[in-house]
């Protein structure tokens, strides 16, 4: 492969020429598993309790405080290979495997279980650089190829060690890992703000749909003209095998319960079926106003359809079509509020899979408010869910923006030094 001028092929791609390539060992002065055991019994609620990091606190560069466990301190001093110190790697060792971040400063001094710590020399490392490589495409590449276990994946550290990586000199390992640590921070930073928004809007909903007088109740069943889902013989029959993957003129979107939410649709699908197939089902043919509830996987989900493009609903949808089309909106809000939810997650059947039986769905009680409140309280939720929808849209741009990142920095296609 032709590699332009001030690059050169390598075991992890092509980087720059004054860039070299070691193995991680190299790097480090430890390289070692957390503990492995069980320390459930020496979980402890006093204060003093020594931090206990395990696999399901470790996101991509960042830690999940929710659920972190604190042990004795008498077991802290019975481990003490695996105190942490900061700037150490925790690499998840069992189930997600291969997802690593950094021990920042105020975590040091803790414990941690089943995570690989990897500890690097002070004076030729910038072990965030390192926490950004390995979860890369390139590092989650080579983190696979030493997995093990069929069921229960697994990696061990006397794999790991062997790990190539590309090393830049310590300066532009720094610029490198502040310019995605930058763009780490505007990201959590519009995380926060739309879990603040959805807070908002949660409390809205809960005031705003109070019940009050002159409001009406109506079964749900009572006010739809089509209520109904694919039945598990014309999707084996005749649904299933007409599914293709790529769009043609002749095709529509396949929409799974996955591909909706409040007023959002997903038209660029996993799969797509002939309009000559799809027409022969006019019931389960999103060609009017609708309103989608999934009844199996992500259970109680809920979505309006409101498109002229034509689509055709998957197997875990039941699909709504209402004698008066204006009140969609309205059953849309109630059953994405708390009492709607709980009333639709009340009805759920536990089995292999949770599921909602349709006539359990009929059967919920809508309240109506006067159309004039409807309307108003509608537009204000809607407005509510433009603005998080419009935040929602700028943070899977950051986010494909820090990917592209990633991949130009990490391999010096763009040098910051």
């Amino acid at each position: 492969m032709e590699v332009r001028e001030g690059y050169k092929n390598t075991e992890v791609g092509v980087i720059p020429e004054d860039w070299e390539v070691k193995k991680l060992s190299d790097l480090t002065s430890l390289m070692t598993n957390g503990f492995v055991g069980i320390a459930t019994t020496h979980y402890t609620e006093f204060e003093n309790g020594i931090t206990y990091i395990q696999g399901y606190n470790v996101e991509e560069n960042s830690f999940n405080v929710n659920g972190i466990k604190k042990v004795t301190k008498e077991f802290h001093k019975q481990h003490p290979k695996s105190c942490l110190q900061e700037g150490d790697l925790l690499t998840i060792q069992t189930g997600e495997v291969g997802l690593t971040t950094i021990v920042t400063k105020g975590l040091e001094g803790s414990n941690c279980h089943a995570l690989i710590i990897t500890r690097f020399e002070k004076h030729n490392s910038f072990p965030k650089f390192y926490s950004y490589y390995l979860n890369s495409a390139s590092g989650k590449k080579q983190l696979k190829e030493i997995e093990t276990g069929s069921t229960m994946k697994h990696i061990n550290v006397g794999d790991m060690i062997h790990l190539k990586v590309p090393v830049p000199t310590k300066a532009e390992q720094t610029a490198i890992a502040t310019a995605l640590s930058d763009a780490d921070a505007l990201i959590n930073s519009l995380e926060r703000l739309i879990a603040k928004k959805r807070n908002i809007k949660q409390g809205a909903m809960q005031e705003l749909l109070k019940p009050k007088e002159g409001w009406v109740v109506k079964k749900l069943g009572d006010l739809t003209k089509v209520f109904t889902k694919q039945t598990g013989f014309d999707y084996t029959a005749y649904i299933k095998p007409s599914l293709v993957q790529y769009r043609t003129e002749d095709t529509i979107p396949f929409i799974q319960n996955k591909d909706f939410n409040n007023r959002w649709i997903n038209f660029d699908t996993d799969y797509f079926i002939p309009k000559s197939v799809a027409t022969q089902f006019p019931r389960i043919l999103l060609n009017e106003k609708s309103l989608l509830i999934s009844i199996s996987g992500s259970v109680g989900n809920v979505g309006l359809y409101d498109s002229q493009e034509l689509a055709f609903i998957g197997g875990a949808v039941a699909i709504l079509k209402f004698k008066d089309s204006d009140l969609i909106d309205w059953v849309m809000v109630y059953l994405k509020s708390i009492e709607g939810q709980k009333k639709l997650l009340d009805n759920v059947k536990a089995g292999s899979h949770q599921n909602l039986i349709l006539d359990d769905i009929r059967k919920i009680e809508i309240v109506f408010p006067p159309n004039q409140e409807q309307t108003r309280i509608a537009t204000i939720l809607s407005d509510m869910d433009s603005e998080i929808q419009a935040l929602e849209t700028k943070l899977e741009k950051y986010r494909k923006i820090k990917l592209g990142m990633m991949q130009n920095l990490l391999t010096g296609k763009i040098r910051l030094v």
